[in-house]
């Protein structure tokens, strides 16, 4: 068997360290209301920035992903039954938090008939009735394909819908071994047939062995199906049981990719060595906002 090379980690891949009063306010809110989030099951490298700034990612759906992909650090298992009382765990948190822009998030759930679709609708609408101001924007699963559970996410009207295509097609099976790349491109695409207005939102790691060339292809694929925001960073390895790191892309790489990725025409990107799907979520919202109404404003110009 061939010797693992450990890749070292560069100087510059720094993040804080989490603390601070606001910091330590909304770890026990989140403990309180038995609440779980991405940025703790996911070791998001962002907590300390996004948490003193009140702002969070709400993970549901339990803390218990059915599927194992190689990346990842939420744990994976048999999960406990769905809360049908978790929205209104999650509008009170949201509304004490004092959010303006909040993103729900899950673990894969394919071990129920609609994925949790379901959970996800009646977070917003829990959200909405409770603090009818805070915009809401959902990080969801594949469904396995389940456009009627899409459907009802959909409906019930989130500003933005994020779906991580991850890697390019060739390291699926290593690292999403359960999902299928086309499966999640055409989720993007559903979303537009059955909103067209709704932000789509889709997000890339590098560092795990793809080729500039896939990168660019994958990037194509997403505009193909009319994604609008993207969102790349640099992959950062869990543990020594996840996939090991390729390589370390440097600073001026993310640039060079932002670039590529506007030049196909997403409307706003955020890329960089620690970007994840939801860093400064609710700017992106607003840029999405922003082309919608001067496209809007272009059509009755024409």
């Amino acid at each position: 068997m061939a010797t693992e090379v450990r890749v070292a980690r560069p100087s510059w891949l720094r993040a804080r360290v989490p603390g601070g009063e606001r910091f330590d306010a909304v770890t026990d809110l989140v403990r309180g209301q038995r609440l779980h989030t991405v940025c703790q099951e996911a070791r998001c490298p962002n907590i300390g920035e996004c948490w003193n700034a009140g702002e969070a990612t709400l993970m549901i759906l339990g803390d218990t992903c059915t599927r194992a992909c190689g990346f990842c650090a939420v744990t994976s298992g048999r999960p406990g039954a769905l809360d049908a009382l978790e929205p209104l765990r999650v509008a009170a948190a949201v509304e004490q938090m004092g959010l303006d822009y909040c993103v729900i998030t899950s673990v894969n759930r394919d071990d129920v008939p609609d994925g949790g679709a379901s959970i996800f609708a009646g977070c917003l609408r829990a959200i909405r009735a409770r603090t009818p101001r805070v915009e809401v924007e959902v990080l969801v699963p594949d469904f396995q394909g389940d456009w009627d559970a899409l459907a009802a996410v959909v409906e019930a009207g989130p500003v933005v819908l994020n779906h991580n295509i991850e890697t390019v097609p060739r390291l699926y099976p290593r690292a999403r071994p359960k999902a299928v790349y086309t499966q999640s491109l055409e989720l993007l695409r559903r979303v537009k047939e059955l909103d067209p207005d709704m932000a789509t939102k889709s997000g890339l790691m590098v560092g795990l062995g793809e080729t500039r060339g896939e990168l660019v292809r994958t990037l194509a694929d997403l505009r193909a199906h009319d994604c609008d925001l993207l969102t790349i960073g640099q992959y950062l390895r869990p543990s020594r049981k996840h996939l090991p790191i390729a390589r370390y892309y440097e600073p001026h790489e993310f640039d060079e990719l932002a670039a590529a990725a506007r030049g196909l025409g997403f409307v706003h990107v955020e890329s960089g060595p620690l970007v994840r799907s939801s860093y400064h979520a609710g700017e992106q919202a607003r840029a999405a906002r922003r082309a919608r109404a001067s496209a809007a404003g272009a059509a009755r110009g024409a």
